[in-house]
């Protein structure tokens, strides 16, 4: 790379597909311009968890090709996500002396203060995903955003602390390695979302991303500014598709176009509404009640909210967040979904909209691209802020979720060969 561009990569790897977003800033202007975006299906996730190594590596190395043909650009290290169950959060405060009276509070008595909340007790198949700070004490004076060029003795942090299994970071690194692509850092896609498509202003008033995906649902609450919660939830947009599946007795690339096409988050009305859907599958004419339709779309969607609503009960935030809900993820493109999030949720909705970028800005304008241009974004930036809030992330959190591997080598043709050994 050029002295004064950097290309940042975003690598969202999701339990149905793999995307790809390759952005290029130069020294003239800091909008990032997409350059190259790969897609692939992918089958060696389940639950956001990697269950088979090879297969995900099949589809990332896929999606990578496609990335680099596009952009012209050899992709060597990307920023990738991590998602599923086992990601968990806690609170955890750490403190530090950091030197006398007159003592002007440095960026290393941050990174000690926040290295001294790591300390915390976890179970040895457990790791520290990343660390965020909400506020900082100095000397008993509270809620303090930056304490940086402050005096004072005594410092203490109240962090967020991101938690993962070891196993399955591991397995996600070793499908990265097996393409020959160094990892920066590892980022939960919640989070990673939030980058892209959150305000400072939602952030301050109080906002809730919920990342609909395919098999997984990203929960990340912020207020003043700070993260307070994190969540994934083991169901998604698939499971609409089973349901259809199941309930009109019919293939499941059937129910999967009936759920694009034709269903819907609210039961239609008016005068105009159909009865009945009549599609052609294997040239064979296929007919479905629309109210049976909505009937199972309608059932799958109350279990999916009440349980997002749980969550935010357990911090005190159901229908107490001003900045409302912003819906990303494949699961936003389904009909009138923010107007029964709206219902469910008691809060004004929004499905996110993709902007500020330039290049093939087009190719990545639906809400499925949010984590992987969140992605993107945070690999571009050198500095070690998380996100539009200014979250510091201290250094011990980059370097776990970094987990730079060694070797920095060209991604060659011959690494196919490799998964078919």
């Amino acid at each position: 790379m050029q002295e004064h561009s950097r290309y940042g990569i975003g690598i969202d790897v999701g339990t149905t597909t793999v995307r790809c977003v390759v952005g290029y800033v130069d020294g003239n202007s800091m909008t990032p311009n997409i350059v190259g975006v790969g897609t692939a299906p992918n089958t060696g996730l389940r639950k956001g968890v990697v269950v088979n190594i090879v297969n995900t590596a099949q589809a990332v190395d896929r999606a990578l090709e496609e990335a680099e043909r596009m952009s012209g650009h050899q992709i060597a290290v990307a920023t990738i996500n991590i998602n599923g169950a086992h990601i968990t959060a806690m609170s955890s405060r750490g403190v530090v002396a950091v030197g006398a009276q007159d003592h002007e509070i440095s960026e290393d008595d941050l990174e000690r203060a926040e290295e001294a909340a790591t300390v915390v007790q976890l179970p040895a198949n457990r790791e520290i995903l990343q660390v965020t700070p909400r506020n900082y004490q100095l000397d008993g004076q509270e809620n303090i955003k930056d304490p940086l060029g402050m005096h004072g003795v005594r410092l203490e942090v109240d962090t967020h602390v991101i938690t993962a299994l070891s196993p399955h970071v591991k397995n996600l690194l070793k499908s990265a390695e097996m393409t020959e692509t160094a990892v920066h850092r590892v980022v939960t896609s919640g989070l990673a979302a939030a980058r892209a498509v959150l305000t400072t202003q939602q952030m301050e008033n109080g906002v809730a991303l919920i990342d609909l995906g395919g098999t997984t649902i990203n929960i990340a609450v912020y207020e003043e500014g700070d993260l307070q919660h994190v969540a994934v939830l083991p169901l998604g947009s698939v499971n609409i598709t089973n349901d259809l599946a199941i309930g009109l007795r019919t293939d499941l690339d059937v129910a999967e176009t009936i759920k694009l096409k034709y269903a819907g988050a609210l039961p239609q009305t008016g005068k105009d509404k159909p009865k009945e859907i009549e599609l052609t599958h294997h040239q064979e004419k296929l007919c479905f009640k629309v109210k049976d339709i909505d009937m199972i779309v309608e059932a799958r969607l109350d279990e999916i909210f009440e349980l997002i609503d749980k969550e935010l009960k357990q911090i005190d935030r159901s229908g107490k967040l001003p900045g409302g809900i912003v819906l990303v993820g494949g699961g936003a493109n389904l009909r009138h979904i923010d107007e029964y999030a709206k219902e469910k949720l008691r809060l004004p909705v929004r499905i996110a909209k993709i902007g500020g970028f330039a290049g093939i800005s087009d190719k990545v304008s639906k809400p499925e691209f949010a984590t992987s241009l969140g992605l993107m974004l945070l690999d571009l930036e050198q500095d070690l802020t998380a996100g539009h809030s200014g979250n510091r992330l201290s250094k011990k959190g980059i370097e776990k979720s970094g987990k730079v591997l060694s070797k920095f080598m060209k991604r060659a043709s011959s690494v196919l060969k490799k998964f078919k050994a």
